[in-house]
């Protein structure tokens, strides 16, 4: 039973991953007493899920959540086939969540019950979930799910929500779709500013602040308004409106608004 990376879903066994995300076919829970008694997937899911979320990606491993659970690896095997159908079940698992904020699923017939009403609204609201559970999950972002997503009910029922917000517009099927891939690749893109501040000061135990201060008197030594005129002009008051080189907080609500903007335009010549 080889382990794979873990770093993209759909490359485990597509049967095995399929049975599990829907629990057409879960193993019966053992007899008896034990840690093994009380075992599901469920549980092994919300295991793995609160193992990446306190220590990353990294440390998630079949025998690291085999002994969270206080079970023998083999024992874990018979529950999950491997680390990559893990994966897909975690995945699946946290994205329920943007569905749970959107206010679930509801009558197809009236999109507006899913998020307040005017498409707008909608489709910023399905951003801000998506960026929500983005923060919580951080490894999320470390995991490829765009090729080979796991097909599972909470998957589904996100994009049923997300195509919702932006259906009774006037875009067809095709421009619909592609709008929900934009605002999540926006959201995933801003989200990963986030990821890698945390990143940083986690590896070199310094923070945002503390960097550049260490690092300005070099860069002053270095800089040459007269070369550099415009990034004279704008950096320092970039910066303290930023209070930092970058602020992906700032990134996002700047970014959402465009992006809302530019879907407006879409909308509107349709109209």
């Amino acid at each position: 039973m080889t382990e794979h990376t873990g770093t993209h879903t759909g490359t485990g066994d597509p049967a095995r991953s399929m049975a599990l995300l829907w629990r057409t076919a879960e193993p019966a829970a053992p007899r008896g007493r034990g840690a093994a008694a009380g075992l599901s997937v469920d549980r092994v899911v919300e295991t793995a899920v609160m193992l990446a979320d306190a220590e990353g990606l990294a440390a998630l491993s079949m025998r690291r959540v085999a002994t969270e659970l206080g079970v023998g690896a083999m024992t874990l095997y018979t529950w999950v086939p491997g680390k990559a159908e893990l994966v897909d079940l975690m995945v699946d698992a946290v994205l329920g969540e943007v569905v749970d904020a959107l206010g679930g699923l509801t009558d197809a017939a009236d999109a507006s019950t899913v998020a307040p009403a005017g498409w707008r609204d909608r489709l910023e609201a399905v951003a801000r979930a998506n960026w929500a559970v983005l923060e919580r999950h951080t490894w999320l972002l470390q995991v490829a799910t765009m090729g080979r997503p796991p097909l599972g009910p909470n998957v589904m029922a996100k994009y049923e929500v997300e195509l919702r917000a932006v259906d009774g517009t006037g875009l067809d099927e095709v421009t619909m779709d592609a709008v929900v891939t934009l605002v999540n690749g926006f959201v995933s893109g801003a989200a990963r500013g986030v990821l890698d501040r945390a990143q940083a000061e986690r590896l070199t135990g310094i923070s945002e602040d503390q960097w550049w201060e260490a690092t300005a008197p070099y860069v002053d030594q270095v800089f040459d308004a007269d070369t550099y005129p415009t990034v004279a002009r704008v950096g320092p008051v970039a910066g303290e409106a930023n209070q930092a080189a970058y602020d992906p907080y700032r990134a996002f609500e700047f970014g959402l608004a465009r992006l809302l903007d530019g879907v407006a335009v879409l909308v509107d010549a349709t109209r």
